[in-house]
């Protein structure tokens, strides 16, 4: 038991050490050592607790993804969907330009994202499809299409432009705003001779 809490600790620190250096040095200039020392660790127990840096990295990812508990409250109280999209990426847009290395990882992984949430955790794609899933029960989001599809859609719409600002464009959060009406309304002007076909 003791040891387990002691690995936890580390992990924990080792986790919160990274999160500086990658703040501050960026994710390619952060080396082990430097994560190791500012956790007050050596470097083989970093690497005891993570295979690598990236593993550290994703570990982090997922750490912010699994922090989703005042969302979930608000979605149980049945608020506004789209005041609550509008939430989650205003917060996702501001953590992504405050951690620029990190976004770029977790915006453009090295594996194609699954039209499926990951089943094992917690995650933005979980967040963003049961959003969507409230969005249908409230009525003002489309109920003929599959929606972890349609949260694919509006993510890597959303992981494009984020990918945009981080190369060197401000984001503004009337830019997320616009880009949330353009997703959830849709390019296409409906003209009579279309509202009635699908």
């Amino acid at each position: 038991m003791a040891i387990q809490k002691r690995t936890e600790r580390s992990r924990t620190l080792i986790l919160d050490a990274a999160d500086q250096a990658f703040r501050e040095l960026g994710f390619a200039k952060a080396s082990v050592e430097e994560i190791a020392t500012r956790a007050g660790l050596t470097r083989k127990t970093v690497y005891n607790l993570f295979s690598s840096k990236e593993e550290i990295a994703l570990r982090l990812i997922a750490r912010i993804e699994a922090d989703d508990g005042p969302y979930r409250a608000r979605m149980e109280a049945n608020e506004d969907v789209f005041k609550l999209l509008e939430i989650v990426f205003l917060d996702s847009a501001r953590w992504c330009l405050a951690n620029p290395s990190l976004a770029r990882l977790a915006l453009a992984p090295a594996e194609r994202p699954s039209l499926k949430p990951p089943p094992d955790r917690p995650s933005f794609q979980r967040l963003v499809r049961d959003l969507l899933v409230l969005g249908q029960r409230q009525g003002v989001i489309r109920r003929d299409d599959d929606v972890d599809f349609m949260s694919l859609v509006l993510l890597g719409i959303y992981g494009q432009a984020m990918l945009s600002a981080l190369s060197g464009g401000a984001f503004s959060e009337d830019e997320i705003r616009h880009l949330i009406r353009i997703v959830v309304e849709g390019i296409g002007e409906r003209s009579p001779s279309r509202s009635g076909k699908s």
